[in-house]
């Protein structure tokens, strides 16, 4: 329900939204307890307002973000209205069959915001304790930057036999601890004593070793292997300080953001789409193939010159384009693959990408088969789907956790995930920063090295460190 359109304060917002609930509440004033499952939102345009900065006013949590690489649609939102969730054991195919399931339960055009982990099969560090196998959260309140318009709203979630007044009396109460505005320079990194490596230069050498003798001993085309950067620093800290400080606004990424608990964050800085669903249509594209314009010591021209003439960039990239179009066809009509090789430009880095569009076939309108179709990308795993998965976890030195499996939002009519690359988890006063690099034959171990250091170089900038 909207309660008015034309944009208020947030703190005049939210005073219109506890005005319509307790109005909602007299309303319903003879009812004890919902006879069925519903949702009541409650909605009001505000004035124009950074979202991101709202967000770190807020002590309520979960703390989650999402924008969208066209910056287009954004939500910051606090607290749980409802849930999707998975904490069990499993493989990915059974994880993305219960989370199918869950989805269905819900409203069409409700968006819920989150993740999975990478690979359910393996077993998690403890450092991921508060992710779960898959975690999606109804926020209780939301703002949301959709299409120059931003809106404040709440969600009143009622399962079937819930006290109506209990209910209501808990959301407002939380609205009240909502603040409108506050001061954000007092989010601040500490001290960082110090940076290591998982695994270190002469092991990640190594393990890249074992990783290309797989493509003469086990039938393997490509493996995306990983390595984790390790922040120690003085004292626990906000993790959106990373959010808030981003360097380089402009860059064509998603940002995702998921604090579960006060200071255990993971978030992500990804330039790779896995798909965009609306009903029955799939958008997809294969991002593979990376030049460094500080390697070349050049700019955009010579970042794409480098990268369109690279043999075994092209090789890398036509691994991903291939197996998209290879796995689309077993779920999809019409696939439209680009003929033409494009470059994604960022700030540090230039990637080779191909956009694809096709159409579900009915009985395949649903997220769970596609993100068992194409998760984990060749770009994240490798190339044949199966054993690199197996490879990974004998050759990583950790677990991934969320790190490269999909993050972002869903609804049972649409919905949109990235690729949770260029990304870190935040527990307490460690940093985990994760990136990787794709090995075909022919990578040099060395140069693989180099590019996995310029992959975190954004956020490694944040921390004010030599990138």
């Amino acid at each position: 329900m909207i309660n008015g359109i034309e944009p208020l304060t947030i703190e005049k917002a939210i005073s219109c939204l506890l005005s319509a609930i307790n109005l909602y509440r007299q309303e319903l004033s003879s009812t004890l307890q919902s006879d069925q499952a519903q949702l009541v939102t409650f909605s009001q345009p505000v004035q124009p307002t950074d979202i991101a900065e709202w967000l770190g006013f807020q002590t309520l949590y979960p703390r989650l973000f999402w924008m969208n690489r066209e910056q287009n649609f954004a939500v910051a939102g606090i607290g749980i209205a409802d849930t999707i969730a998975f904490e069990g054991a499993g493989n990915n195919e059974e994880c993305f069959s219960k989370f199918g399931l869950s989805v269905a339960e819900k409203k069409h055009d409700t968006r819920y915001f989150g993740g999975f982990c990478f690979n359910n099969s393996e077993s998690q560090d403890s450092v991921w304790q508060k992710f779960s196998s898959f975690s999606f959260v109804l926020p209780l309140v939301q703002l949301t930057l959709e299409n120059k318009t931003v809106t404040l709203s709440c969600h009143l979630w009622l399962e079937s036999g819930d006290n109506l007044h209990a209910k209501i009396s808990e959301i407002t109460d939380i609205l009240d601890q909502v603040v409108a505005n506050a001061d954000n320079t007092a989010i601040k990194l500490p001290e960082l004593l110090n940076i290591s490596y998982n695994p270190n230069e002469q092991s990640w050498i190594e393990r890249c070793q074992k990783a290309i003798q797989t493509f003469e001993t086990d039938g393997m085309d490509k493996i995306m292997l990983a390595r984790q950067t390790v922040l120690e620093f003085s004292d626990s800290f906000s993790p959106l300080v990373f959010l808030l400080n981003y360097p380089y606004p402009k860059n064509a990424i998603y940002r995702f953001y998921f604090e579960p608990a006060e200071n255990q964050a993971f978030f992500s800085f990804s330039p790779e789409r896995l798909y965009r669903r609306e009903g029955n249509m799939l958008l997809t594209e294969a991002l593979a193939g990376t030049c460094s314009k500080k390697s070349v010591n050049g700019d955009d021209h010579d970042a794409s010159e480098t990268l369109l003439n690279s043999e075994k960039d092209i090789r890398e990239h036509n691994y991903v384009k291939e197996m998209i179009k290879h796995e689309l066809l077993k779920i999809c009509n019409n696939i439209d693959m680009d003929d033409d090789l494009q470059v994604l430009q960022l700030h540090r880095l230039a990637h080779l990408y191909t956009r694809c569009s096709a159409w579900l076939k009915p009985e395949f309108e649903h997220d769970n088969a596609v993100l068992n179709l194409l998760h984990p990308t060749p770009a994240v795993g490798g190339v044949p789907k199966a054993s690199a998965m197996e490879h990974i976890i004998e050759l990583e030195p950790f677990s991934r956790g969320w790190y490269a499996a999909p993050v972002g939002w869903v609804s049972r009519d649409a919905s949109e995930f990235c690729v949770a690359i260029r990304s870190a988890l935040v527990n307490g006063r460690f940093a985990y920063l994760y990136s990787g690099a794709g090995l075909v034959k022919g990578s040099d171990p060395l140069s693989e090295w180099e590019e996995v250091e310029q992959k975190i170089g954004d956020i490694l900038a944040i921390t004010r460190q030599e990138a």
